[in-house]
């Protein structure tokens, strides 16, 4: 199947020049996709100069004569710039001349504008925000991230199905684990509303594992993760912290004196497979998950290769067909509660 995806080009802190050479190297690398490149056509233009013929041929401009600040309040975003790179992008995919929509823009702004324009999958209340995280034994889907601050034990329940369907459609594995993120495994753990939600993801038919506690997350324990958006932010800044801490902190013995430095030379292959290994430009781009398109959010700060990593996970996304799944999915589990 060919991939169509809309790039934002405007989105983010560097703009067409990681944007554009981004969406190029993502095409070198595969022959079964297309893009098409929104923003400022000029600006664009200057990047796709340094392109190679046959991966421009590849590629579409479509003109938007405006962007999306990352500090924009979401409300302006969606009301006053409807010509915006970020919105034109989401009116692709909506039109169906795009499969899927990257950006690296205001988060709060995509949010806002995918809602509106996409909608919600049938019986899908609120979209929430899906990354994946590196674990001890591969990785984990964590969801929600950061888009819905208090929850509903139904909404938790729709958020565990579109996790499942989302990993059962990309990973291949027909019944993905589910935990849902407490302070304790114990059922009796937790708020009233975790564990309602444990009785509905109980009782859906998803490979449900039971409650997960926050070490869990990386060693693995489950193929997806459910938690509401105020949790799930906390624990991945807080994760994100701890990584650049201990990462400053090495720095800090390795250059301690002579000798240190001298160790860091010889434990440099380790240094560097560890390195590869967690570099979280390996696990750049957050699925908005629950609408009708599929739309990747990519960190506002993006390099080159992370942002490349996004369009892939946009492209696979939309080749999985993810979305009927969560549709199907969740019908059958509205026609067993009728």
């Amino acid at each position: 199947m060919d991939v169509t995806v809309a790039v934002d080009c405007m989105g983010g802190d560097h703009g067409p020049h990681v944007t554009v050479p981004a969406a190029l190297d993502f095409l070198q690398r595969c022959e079964a996709v297309n893009v098409i490149l929104v923003g400022l056509q000029d600006e664009i233009k200057v990047e796709l100069r340094k392109a190679r013929r046959e991966l421009a041929a590849r590629t579409a401009i479509q003109h938007a004569s405006e962007t999306v600040g990352m500090d924009e309040a979401p409300a302006s975003a969606l009301r006053g710039k409807k010509d915006s790179s970020m919105r034109v992008a989401v009116n692709l995919v909506k039109d169906g001349a795009a499969h899927a929509c990257v950006s690296a823009g205001n988060t709060g702004a995509l949010m806002a504008i995918s809602r509106f324009v996409l909608k919600t999958l049938p019986d899908i209340e609120r979209p929430a925000i899906c990354s994946v995280l590196p674990t001890v034994s591969g990785r984990t889907y964590m969801l929600d991230l950061g888009a819905n601050v208090d929850c509903t034990a139904e909404q938790l329940l729709q958020f565990g199905v579109m996790g499942a369907m989302l990993v059962s459609a990309v990973e291949n594995k027909e019944r993905p684990s589910v935990g849902l993120l407490n302070i304790g495994e114990e059922e009796i753990k937790g708020s009233e509303v975790v564990k309602h939600a444990a009785e509905l993801l109980r009782a859906s038919g998803l490979n449900f594992y039971g409650n997960v506690e926050g070490d869990d997350i990386y060693k693995g324990t489950t193929d997806v993760v459910v938690c509401d958006g105020f949790v799930g932010n906390v624990t991945l800044k807080a994760s994100e912290g701890i990584a650049r801490m201990l990462g400053t902190y090495l720095r800090e013995e390795f250059n301690r004196n002579l000798l240190t430095r001298a160790a860091s030379l010889a434990a440099l292959p380790v240094l560097n497979a560890f390195k590869r290994r967690f570099d979280p430009r390996n696990y750049n781009g957050a699925t908005l998950l629950g609408l009708r398109g599929i739309v990747v959010k990519s960190h506002g700060s993006a390099d080159r290769t992370s942002f490349r990593i996004a369009i892939g996970r946009a492209a696979d996304e939309a080749r999985s067909g993810v979305l009927a799944k969560i549709t199907d999915r969740m019908l059958v589990i509205q026609e067993n509660a009728a």
